[in-house]
């Protein structure tokens, strides 16, 4: 039987400033070791201050996962060397004095599968090294600590998983809910990050590092578990360690021993005070959290009559969902539901097309109303989201500049049928005895107006055309 457990490391990217101190949460955009500060590199004579919204903000991530939460909570030190940690140890939090981190036992259910959360933890994040040379004899390591200090979250899962695919499906569910809290962006670089560790028919743990995102997180569980197999069918004690996952290789490879607690020498941060989180404070919390997946994914079913599958795609992404709340109303909802998913999930595919798109909830309701009406194809409608996106030009000044009024002058598209007709006679001797080929024939119609015609009045024609 395989085991999987996982450490998932969350930063909470919406927060302007780093853990302890008033450095920028957001060091990405910094050049190496301009985001940094005293207290953030650790320096003799400077104390930690701690950020309450990364409270605020760790807390809702606890309750959305079904935690419990302590009333009062502790800080830690963390001792080791690493030459990404300035101060040599870690502020972060531990269960010593009974349930004293952020989060306390809770589970999330993944399609009909329950994933228990042992605990969540806040904690700061290292800093960064980077690698240059070209082999690993000029290789050399830097340094950067603009990341040191950043507000993280650890969410730590009992071994539930079974297999690498239920991993990266529980990683997809939890990056959707931390964006749809609000806490963080899990598609930014190092934003989240996570860790295996797996054992096969109750043997040791191995925990697995390094892993640069779910994809190659997949790859190393497949990986660990074929080799895990293959040194218990000769008989090979398989050693509790940590390994990493080598990513040109696609292999992982022996690092160090496997520590526990008592390696990290764990004792009270003296200079941080133990937090009270009251009830009054929870229920407030609790009150501002955003509606969740679930039950948009419900309300869109219920109330718009919109297909499961495109209901679960719709509100388990927060920019869609946000712009499909924004912009529909009773009558368009199904229709805008249907340009999101069917045109807007290609070309704003990325976070940076998403950036520089110039779209806006009023431009998808403007062209969910144009369909309904018949002012507008749907084909003409997808060429005019594409312009939308590019310009943020008003709908009716780019239905005018590109000419992409509907064709549905009754007399026009005769002439158009006609001809179609006269192009094709074997396709129009075909249709008499095989309906589906007036198919056929619409789409050569669509083709003369540039997928203008009123696809329905066109078949209306071509059926009066063809008796």
């Amino acid at each position: 039987m395989t085991k999987i457990g996982l450490e998932i490391h969350c930063q909470l990217t919406k927060l302007e400033s780093k853990l302890f101190c008033p450095c920028k949460a957001n060091y990405r955009d910094n050049e190496p070791n301009s985001n940094i500060c005293p207290i953030c590199m650790g320096l003799p004579g400077t104390l930690p201050r701690l950020n309450q919204k990364a409270i605020e903000k760790a807390t809702l991530i606890a309750m959305a996962l079904n935690c419990s939460t302590p009333e009062k909570i502790a800080f830690f030190r963390k001792n080791y060397f690493y030459p990404d940690l300035p101060k040599n140890f870690q502020i972060t939090q531990l269960n010593i004095y009974g349930d004293t981190s952020i989060g306390g036992i809770g589970e999330i259910t993944i399609g009909e599968k329950k994933i228990r959360i042992t605990r969540i933890q806040l904690e700061e994040d290292p800093g960064r090294l980077i690698y240059e040379g070209s082999s690993s004899k000029n290789q050399i390591t830097l340094v950067d600590y603009n990341r040191a200090g950043t507000p993280l979250v650890e969410i730590v899962t009992e071994p539930d998983f079974e297999n690498p695919k239920q991993v990266r499906d529980f990683l997809k569910v939890l990056s959707d809910l931390l964006e749809n809290l609000d806490v963080s962006d899990p598609s930014l670089e190092g934003a989240m990050r996570a860790d295996a560790n797996v054992s096969i028919l109750g043997g040791n743990k191995v925990e697995i590092k390094n892993i640069n995102s779910f994809h190659d997180l997949e790859k190393a569980v497949h990986f660990e578990i074929t080799r895990q197999e293959s040194l218990h069918s000769r008989n090979i004690p398989i050693v509790q360690e940590t390994r990493h996952w080598d990513d040109q290789r696609k292999i992982t490879i022996s690092s160090r021993s496997k520590e526990g607690d008592l390696d990290y020498r764990y004792f009270l941060e003296g200079d941080i005070p133990w937090i009270k989180i009251g009830i009054d404070v929870q229920e407030k919390l609790k009150s501002t959290m955003p509606e969740s997946i679930v039950s948009k994914k419900e309300r869109y079913v219920k109330n718009y009559g919109i297909p499961e599958q495109v209901a679960e795609v719709l509100s388990s992404d927060k920019y869609y969902s946000d712009l499909f709340d924004e912009s529909h109303n009773q009558t368009n909802a199904k229709e805008i539901s249907n340009i999101i998913t069917t045109d807007l999930m290609g070309l704003a595919d990325t976070r940076e097309k998403r950036e520089q798109s110039k779209l806006n909830s009023s431009h998808l309701s403007d062209l969910a109303d144009a369909i309904l009406s018949g002012k507008l194809t749907r084909n003409s409608a997808k060429n005019a989201l594409y312009e939308i996106i590019k310009s943020g030009k008003e709908l009716s000044t780019i239905i005018s500049e590109l000419d992409l009024g509907n064709v549905s002058d009754k007399n026009k598209l005769e002439e158009i049928i006609k001809q179609v007709m006269l192009e094709e006679p074997q396709a129009v001797e075909e249709s008499k005895s095989n309906p589906q080929t007036i198919n056929f024939l619409v789409g050569k119609v669509m083709q003369k107006t540039r997928g203008k015609a009123d696809p329905q009045l066109t078949l209306e024609l071509l059926k009066k055309n063809l008796d």
